[in-house]
């Protein structure tokens, strides 16, 4: 069985100079300090080399199998309050105040926090400066005294958060209007300092400065806005913990579209103001949407839900909880078939549930997440007229022993390649681990299956949970040992017959192409055909998967 429990790491870093914390350059010495420097030398009272610098403390991690470094240990942050000045343009860097309050779990000399792409200025602990170091992608800080277990300690840290850098890195997204974010699978901590791993959930507050000229939303609900010499800070708090890579901040030239959903929830879209007619037929199907959901898994989990529309080149759509974000592209261009656009908005909407709500508690779990999403988005395709379930699956089926080759089984996904994190983003955790639970609900039946489904997210609802949960809840809801079902389907190297489909069978896997191990912008793409009817005939089209594909 493989190992599913983490274990904590550390690495050595290279010693090297922090830009966060810089070493002054040494005076040059004057002609009577040389000659008292050169008489010391000669009586043999002065070294004749400097002691060598301190090694820098290493960085650490919560030991995730995929991310081993991400994350850090000895404490659980129970709120984010996040300041940024946007200062009008997006290619410059935005001035930052971060105060994170948390819960020591263990007696700490020193308190890592991750952070990179910004320049920090001061570090305080509970109100007292503190000694601060670069290493790695940590932000080491060095309390006045040493803090102990079951301690709440406040820390403010203040510093810079660079939009800039290379596109696909993750964290800002920069916009034709300004920014947006996409903090998955580990980028959150390129934009604010932060325990940046899903198991640590917090509330948090946003407090956002930009001119009046433009708009901002971020997650949670509206706090109020003050303005001030042609600037406005705009406040939000969420009413649900959240992870740190599903933190959401829009700044742009945007309008804020309202409307009501099921129950009296608060939907709302933000859209450039210049596309609000073109995206109000998609948009308006949301509450649909979410009552659709609803019907299926039970009540939406959040304050509120809505989309933000960017003009922006992602590569895809992303579950930002309650503000998922989507390219324009995606509702601006004809080519995609209605049925389609309409089930991705239910596949970024489901992940409310699976993946924000329930969290994964470690990544090798985000098949829960993935995997559930792409249930509901081929169900609703099925009902709203894309190709039937069944014959999405039989078509996942006679793949997933490639995909498993690829990218490692469901529940044990392969690391990421170099150079590239969110490559654990692959086919087998989207259709492959949907496949998975079509077995299961052929195993066990529907009426079972549906009511996993519903007791899952109720009882883990604002928590985060793993793979053996998700294993014990189905065992205990069908009364069947179910160890070598899930051994099989989600652990196993190679597809499992699948129940009550004899017929079905896998194509022998190839060998992965040279540019699918390249890294950093190979592509995939799903071999899974949706059929798009037309008024005379069925065209076919691919579903793109792009290589490190959020969402």
């Amino acid at each position: 069985m493989p190992l599913r429990s983490p274990t904590l790491h550390t690495r050595t870093p290279a010693v090297r100079t922090s830009s966060r914390a810089p070493v002054r350059a040494r005076r040059p010495l004057g002609r009577v300090a040389r000659s008292a420097v050169l008489v010391a030398l000669a009586a043999g009272l002065v070294a004749a080399a400097p002691a060598p610098a301190p090694p820098l403390p290493p960085p650490l991690g919560v030991g995730d199998r995929l991310f081993p470094y991400l994350g850090n240990p000895g404490y659980d942050v129970l709120t984010y309050d996040i300041a940024l000045a946007y200062p009008g343009r997006n290619d410059r860097p935005l001035a930052g105040v971060t105060h994170i309050r948390a819960v020591t779990t263990a007696d700490l000399e020193r308190v890592n926090l991750d952070f990179t792409h910004g320049t920090v200025s001061s570090v305080t602990v509970d109100g007292r400066r503190a000694d601060f170091v670069s290493s790695d992608e940590d932000l080491v800080i060095t309390p006045a005294a040493r803090l102990d277990r079951g301690r709440v300690v406040d820390i403010t840290v203040t510093h810079t958060s660079d939009p800039r850098g290379p596109a696909d890195s993750g964290g800002w997204v920069r916009t034709s209007d300004g920014l947006a974010m996409a903090n998955q699978a580990d980028a959150a901590h390129r934009v604010f300092p932060c325990n940046d791993h899903p198991s640590d959930k917090a509330f948090f507050t946003f407090r956002i400065t930009a001119p009046d000229r433009l708009t901002v939303v971020a997650n949670g609900l509206p706090g109020g806005r003050e303005r001030l010499g042609g600037r406005t800070t705009w406040t939000y708090r969420t009413a649900h913990p959240m992870a740190t890579e599903l933190a959401q901040v829009s700044i742009g030239d945007s309008t804020v579209l309202h409307r009501a959903g099921p129950h009296g929830l608060h939907v709302r879209d933000v859209v450039r103001t210049a596309d609000r007619e073109l995206l109000e037929p998609w948009l308006k199907d949301t509450p649909r949407h979410v009552e659709w959901m609803e019907g299926l898994v039970g009540p939406y989990p959040f304050e509120n839900y809505g989309l933000v529309v960017a003009d922006a080149d992602t590569g895809f759509e992303l579950e930002t909880q309650t503000l998922s974000l989507f390219e324009r592209r995606l509702f601006a261009e004809s080519r995609y078939p209605a049925w389609y656009i309409r089930s991705v908005m239910v596949h970024e909407l489901s992940h409310q549930w699976f993946g924000d709500s329930v969290s994964p508690r470690v990544w090798s779990d985000v098949w829960l997440n993935e995997g559930h999403a792409t249930w509901y988005e081929a169900r609703y395709a099925e009902q709203h007229g894309g190709p039937t379930l069944e014959a999405r699956m039989k078509a996942a089926y006679a793949f997933s022993d490639q995909w498993r080759a690829d990218g490692g089984p469901p529940a044990f996904p392969k690391p990421p390649v170099p150079g590239d994190k969110i490559s654990i983003f692959r086919p087998v955790v989207y259709d492959g681990a949907a496949l998975a639970l079509y077995a299961l609900r052929t195993e066990i039946g529907t009426e079972a299956f549906d009511r996993l489904e519903r007791r899952w997210v109720a009882e883990h609802r604002d928590g985060t949970a793993t793979t053996a949960d998700f294993e014990a809840l189905a065992a205990e809801v069908s009364g069947r040992d179910l160890g070598r079902f899930f051994d099989a389907w989600l652990y196993g190297t190679t597809t499992p017959p699948m129940p009550g489909h004899p017929d079905w069978h896998v194509q022998a896997p190839e060998p992965a192409p040279a540019a699918a191990q390249a890294g950093r912008g190979a592509r995939s793409v799903s071999p899974v055909k949706l059929a798009v009817r037309g008024s005379d005939h069925v065209a076919r089209a691919e579903r793109p998967v792009r290589a490190g594909k959020p969402g």
